[in-house]
């Protein structure tokens, strides 16, 4: 089992059957979509897919509070520990790793990975995505932000995620129409819209999504309110 609460835009906490907690692209503070009721009891692991402040914005502040193990890119974490944060676990591309009970597989994304620090822009290495396998077997697939790629295919092929996070707002990243196209090559059983919506800009909806995806079988459009847990 496990219990998923889209925390708007891109951020998503994942607790775990067995009580651990995960949370994805820490963006809490400043995040005009966050739920103000939401509070951390716990923080076991932190996956941060790049170094944009809408997705590691919180990091720090989380890290030194619960003391969590923060999975990133190589360079990524370099900037983290150089921040004062410990229990990173750099990986990249292709690797995977065990973080508590979860394999974590670092995957490909279409995006960049500049980290402003103070009044400068640095080099954070590359965007990624998350193949995650929970310990039934089950696997998601954590696309952070990017546009559709070909190698979709071959996450597929090798990990055959059952659900997948997707982001379709444009502008930034994938819009529906490309995101469509991810559904086709990945072909998960459920697909969950995320980075729509919070700011004007950002114009996908998941309808637009569901409604280029009807005509292929097997795939469900699975949008989540923000700040209500579901489970899968």
């Amino acid at each position: 089992m496990l219990e998923i609460t889209w925390l708007g835009h891109g951020t998503f906490q994942f607790r775990l059957g067995s009580g651990e907690v995960v949370l994805a692209d820490p963006w809490t503070e400043s995040n005009p979509a966050y739920p103000k009721t939401h509070k951390f009891d716990r923080l076991d692991a932190m996956l941060i897919t790049h170094g944009h402040f809408d997705h590691i914005h919180d990091a720090v502040p989380l890290a030194k509070q619960f003391s969590p193990k923060v999975v990133a890119i190589y360079e990524t974490c370099v900037w983290l520990e150089s921040k004062g944060v410990q229990n990173t676990c750099p990986m990249n591309k292709g690797g995977s790793q065990q973080v508590g009970p979860l394999t974590v597989t670092m995957t490909h994304a279409v995006h960049s990975c500049g980290i402003q620090d103070e009044d400068r822009i640095i080099y954070g290495g590359e965007a990624a995505g998350y193949v995650i396998q929970l310990p039934d077997g089950r696997s998601l697939y954590f696309a952070g932000d990017t546009n559709v790629f070909s190698d979709m295919q071959l996450i597929a092929e090798l990990y055959r995620p059952e659900l997948a996070f997707l982001p379709i707002g444009d502008l930034f990243t994938m819009s529906p129409r490309e995101a469509a196209l991810a559904c086709r090559l990945l072909k998960p059983a459920k697909v969950i819209p995320m980075h729509f919506g919070t700011f004007p800009p950002l114009t996908g909806t998941p309808q637009q999504l569901a409604e280029l995806i009807r005509d292929l079988p097997g795939v469900e459009v699975w949008p989540l309110e923000i700040g209500k847990p579901v489970t899968w």
